[in-house]
Order: C-alpha cells, then structure tokens, then sequence
C-alpha cells in the first residue's frame, strides 16, 4: 500500500467511477483497475462492488477511507512543512462570517495582500455553523466564528468581542412595542447563523411569536429589508452602525448577557500552522492592538478575551 494506491481508491470513492478517476489522475482507466485490485488484494477484502453505472464501496471500503484521506492530508502537511522556511507563500484558505468580514477583516486583508504578495489568499463566507464544519473537514486553514465553539478538535482564540443589538425600522421605537407588531418577521441568514439562533431565542424568551423567516446571504440586503419595514434583526452594533446614523434603521440595546458576542478564529488542533496563517494573525493582532498569543486554546474551554477597539 503507497500513496499512489490510496489516492487512486479516494479519486474511485469520490467519483463512483473508475473511469472518471482516471481523467482526475491523468491515466488510463486500466492503471485505475489495477492499483483498486492491488489494494484488495494486498488487504484481503472488496473495496468496492462493480456495477453497470460505475462502483459502489463496501462496507471495508467505507472504513478504509477515512484513513485514505488522513494519509493523504498528513504527507501533503508534511510537505508543505518541509517547504516552509519562514517566509510566507504559497495557499491560505480562511473563512469568516459575512458581518466579520465587513467590520474587521478588511484592513487585514488589504495590509496582508501587500506585505505578502506571494501568499495565494482565499477568504470565504458562511454561518458559523458551515465554517466549522468546513474548518473539521479541512477545507480551510482557520475561520472566524462566533462562539462559543465546542469541539475537541478544535482549537479556539478569541479574537474580537462585539455587541449585537437588535436592528428594526426607525418607526419601532422600544422594544416594548415588539409583541405588538402584526406578522413580525425576522430577517435573517441562513440556518447555522448564530446571529439567527440569538434572534429566535430571544423572541422566544418574550412569547413573541414571528413568521416565516426571510433569509438572505447578503447583508446589505437584510439591513435595506429592515429599513423598509419588512422585519427585524440582530446584528452587531458596528456593522448597522452608519445605517442607524444615517436615520436608516433603529438600534435597540439588548440585556448584557445575550448582547455580549465572542468572535474566535477556529483551526484544526492537529493542523500545521504555515507561516503564511501565523502572519496574517500577526497583522489582524497589530491592527486590533491586541498581544501575540501563539498558543491557542482548546475549543472546549472558553478563555477571556481582551476587549476590542
């Protein structure tokens, strides 16, 4: 069993076709054939059934794969580790949230991408909810999240505290006059938004019974339905902040404790940590005036952070 093997199973497993794995490997359906018969035979067992449409795995092909994509991710690790001489280059995959991006990502972004041109950067949004899961799945180095987070192979550093309020249209003048709103709607990002599941929660807690949600994956476009009347919202207070000076929507402040927001950036426990995801840390530290910690903690246990500008 090599790498060569287990990549050429994981390529038959994804594509549930053997000829489609050899377009992938650049090879002749053949090759394909004879590493899978290889591998069953050197471990005694079906991998996959063949049938008329392509292949099927097995019960032991569905346990070897995991394995396969361990391998595979360790000696990639191992490569980029034994490149790395300190200077950063090369692929950083991120994700954040949407309202993160916009608030206190952007003058990172923009400083990184001119100190580290030979960075190939790609930062992403999503729920906290898919960002984590992508974040376990190792499709990104590292993401901003809202916390808490509860994972053990995660680990966590808070890096920003913001403070969510709720966001309606300049008309809602208190929050006592939320029960009274005929069909109130919450405007909001999809399902995994933690922002979301705050809303719902503290709708609930007051018996206020909302509609069918709207959801958008833009925020621009939450804030304009707000500001039309359409619903509400809860977003942190620097996001909506030149809306609500603008007379555009009304911002009403919520109890501290369901205000009180935690962004961490999530990695991997046993991923590498490239110089290319330590500088862009370094800068976001430098911007945000906040110390070095270069030893995150366990996603399990919540440390405190230092307040935000």
């Amino acid at each position: 069993m090599d790498l060569a093997d287990l990549r050429t199973f994981e390529a038959v497993a994804r594509h549930g076709s053997m000829n489609k794995a050899a377009a992938e490997l650049h090879t002749v359906q053949s090759n394909v054939t004879a590493r899978i018969r290889a591998l069953e035979d050197e471990l005694g067992l079906p991998l996959f059934q063949r049938h008329a449409r392509g292949v099927a795995m097995t019960p032991a092909g569905q346990r070897v794969l995991p394995y396969a994509g361990r391998i595979a991710r360790l000696l990639a690790e191992a490569g980029m580790a034994a490149r790395d001489d300190g200077r950063p280059q090369g692929a950083l995959t991120l994700g954040a949230l949407e309202t993160t991006t916009a608030l206190r990502l952007s003058p990172a972004l923009t400083a990184y991408a001119r100190a580290y041109p030979d960075v190939r950067l790609v930062m992403s949004t999503a729920t906290t909810a898919q960002l984590v899961q992508d974040v376990i799945d190792y499709r990104y180095d590292g993401a901003f999240v809202a916390g808490p987070v509860h994972h053990p192979g995660l680990h966590a550093t808070p890096v920003f505290i913001e403070e969510l309020v709720l966001v309606a249209c300049p008309a809602l003048k208190s929050l006592k006059d939320l029960p009274g709103l005929p069909e109130l709607r919450t405007i909001v990002f999809q399902a995994g938004c933690s922002y979301r599941q705050r809303l719902e929660a503290f709708l609930a807690e007051r018996g206020i019974v909302a509609t069918q949600p709207l959801e958008f994956g833009s925020l621009d476009t939450i804030v304009s339905c707000v500001s039309a009347g359409v619903g509400v919202t809860m977003l942190p207070r620097g996001v909506v902040a030149e809306a609500a000076k603008a007379g555009r929507v009304s911002l009403h402040r919520l109890p501290a404790q369901q205000a009180r927001v935690e962004t961490l950036f999530v990695r991997r426990q046993d991923a590498y940590v490239s110089s290319a995801l330590t500088a862009f840390l370094d800068i976001l530290r430098v911007l945000h005036k906040r110390p070095a910690t270069r030893a995150a903690k366990p996603a399990r246990v919540q440390p405190r952070a230092l307040p935000s500008r």
